[in-house]
């Protein structure tokens, strides 16, 4: 069997990939804003995994949580039972964010844009969308106050746009120094990473390009995602197959996840809507063992 054969018959869903190749990014001394959905998956299992001293800061002012299944909101009460401590939301964006104590947001959204301009705001225009989303929550802060920004979402035509029907979160504007030209100094979106590939904005226009192929994913496929002509880094990177580890302790997680889930269900309680900033359009972002949208290898 050939190497492209073998990684296609890889036992790892896309989205298992995309959250594994996320939590890969980040260091054990991070002090990280996380976002609900592929964002919170992504920190949490890099906190089971190779970074267990990472600071997970959460919108609702939960400092430090160490959730054992992931929340389904801001608001879960998993957060503020594992947090070290719990402060108000103001001092949450007063001290922490607007006082550049955060060294990575984490976000996804529903549309991306070739600059890393993200919307979770409306599909079409404005004032008569064809589709209103949740909106951005403190998710335009995040992209503005905290030293870089990673983006986590599963790349479509539909997702990842030339341009976005609204700038719900600044990325890079219109490309260059627009981030510059407006008075913002953090580095913004430095990575974004996907079920198909690993993407960073070039140096000098902003555009984002792709530096890294996950296993068994073409070039084709990942034109084929893209709303826009898609660049390619020469040379062009592949991305580490999970490990075993990462795969038992990512799938221990999800299953402890839809346990409690259910049990909750099974009580009588209202599952929580999905908050402000997350994607409802991305069913990768939901936290379930088996993702029957997600792409396999």
């Amino acid at each position: 069997m050939s190497d492209v054969a073998a990684e296609r018959a890889a036992p790892w869903s896309s989205a298992e990939m995309m959250a594994i190749a996320a939590a890969r990014l980040l260091r054990n001394d991070d002090v990280c804003f996380v976002g609900i959905g592929a964002p919170s998956l992504a920190c949490n299992l890099a906190r089971l995994t190779h970074a267990p001293d990472i600071t997970l800061i959460y919108e609702s002012g939960t400092v430090g949580a160490r959730p054992d299944v992931l929340p389904l909101s801001i608001g879960d009460p998993e957060l503020c039972e594992t947090a070290r401590t719990t402060v108000s939301v103001p001092e949450m964006f007063a001290y922490w964010l607007q006082g550049g104590r955060i060294s990575v947001g984490f976000l996804g959204g529903a549309q991306l844009d070739r600059f890393a301009n993200i919307n979770s705001s409306v599909i079409g225009p404005y004032d008569k969308p064809k589709v209103r989303l949740p909106g951005g929550g403190g998710a335009p802060e995040i992209a503005a106050l905290c030293r870089q920004t990673y983006v986590v979402m599963a790349q479509t035509r539909r997702s990842f746009v030339k341009r976005v029907d609204f700038v719900t979160s600044f990325g890079f504007g219109e490309g260059g120094d627009h981030r510059q030209r407006l008075g913002i100094t953090t580095a913004g979106p430095t990575l974004v990473i996907t079920d198909l590939c690993v993407m960073r904005p070039d140096p000098t226009t902003k555009e984002l390009v792709v530096t890294a192929l996950h296993p068994g994913v073409t070039r084709e496929q990942v034109i084929e995602n893209t709303g826009w002509p898609i660049r390619f880094a020469d040379p062009l990177d592949k991305t580490p197959s999970p490990t075993t580890d990462e795969l038992s302790t990512l799938r221990d997680l999800q299953r402890r996840t839809n346990e409690a889930h259910a049990r909750g269900l099974a009580r009588g309680q209202t599952p929580r809507a999905q908050p402000e900033g997350s994607d409802p359009l991305d069913r990768g972002q939901i936290p379930q063992v088996s993702d029957p949208l997600a792409r396999t290898t």
